[in-house]
């Protein structure tokens, strides 16, 4: 991501709704399907702003991977050296089956191998590890959000279910996230696209991903969000997905 984008995600990740939400329903379904203990270990990857390593750190041991450098700045305000990886080519530098837990949190559209990634993600969990990864979804709702972020790719359900096969993975849940908002996203989204297809210039007006609604707002968009990320009705579309899978032996 381009170093504004890093800004804007700063400033709002502990307020807004969405990142506030996401972060608070993985830890939910990590303390779910495997409750830490404080010798375990986990390695949030694409780790961003440290914001969510950061929470989960009164649980368990944390470290921290990204490979971006102003990710990086961020991180050694937050951890100390010796929890801050970056990548060695395309290996993470840590040794195999050495964790309890690895997270993903919008990151694999940010990369073109992503199943290079999983496959990573395998080789560093111990039999019976978590893995617990959010992506973007929908196709129809791509736009200039995702040209911002450096998105190669949104994601349905069976493509993000197919970078985990079954012969290294149980997967105990995977569903789409942000349901209720997803037709006002779309609607968004598609405005911006035709104000650009006929020439209108921009409005000047902040996107509205790059803003704190209203407080009462705020908080039921945030309740909605994480309440439906536990359900296990097979919704048919959403703004996200959320994949929880456990490394077999």
């Amino acid at each position: 991501m381009d170093a504004a984008e890093y800004a804007n995600i700063s400033s709002l990740e502990a307020e807004h709704w969405y990142y506030s939400g996401k972060r608070r329903f993985v830890r939910e379904w990590i303390q779910k399907v495997r409750p830490p203990g404080l010798e375990d270990v986990l390695l949030d990857c694409g780790a961003g702003t440290g914001r969510f390593a950061e929470e989960m750190s009164a649980q368990c041991r944390v470290f921290v991977l990204d490979d971006h450098e102003e990710a990086l700045k961020l991180l050694h305000q937050r951890f100390r050296p010796e929890q801050i990886f970056s990548l060695a080519g395309d290996r993470v530098p840590l040794p195999d089956g050495s964790l309890e837990y690895v997270t993903a949190l919008d990151v694999l559209e940010h990369v073109p191998d992503d199943r290079a990634v999983v496959s990573g993600f395998h080789r560093l969990l111990k039999p019976g590890g978590i893995a617990v990864v959010t992506v973007p979804a929908s196709r129809a709702l791509w736009s200039d959000w995702d040209v911002a972020l450096h998105h190669f790719r949104r994601y349905d359900r069976a493509e993000l279910r197919a970078l985990f096969p079954t012969s290294e993975w149980e997967v105990l849940h995977v569903n789409y996230t942000n349901v209720l908002a997803f037709p006002v996203v779309w609607a968004v989204r598609k405005w911006r696209v035709w104000r650009r297809s006929v020439g209108m210039r921009p409005s000047g007006r902040q996107r509205s991903e790059d803003r704190v609604p209203a407080r009462a707002l705020n908080t039921l968009l945030r309740a909605q969000l994480v309440r439906l990320a536990h359900w296990r009705v097979p919704f048919p579309f959403g703004v996200g997905l959320i994949l929880v899978a456990r490394r077999r032996a």
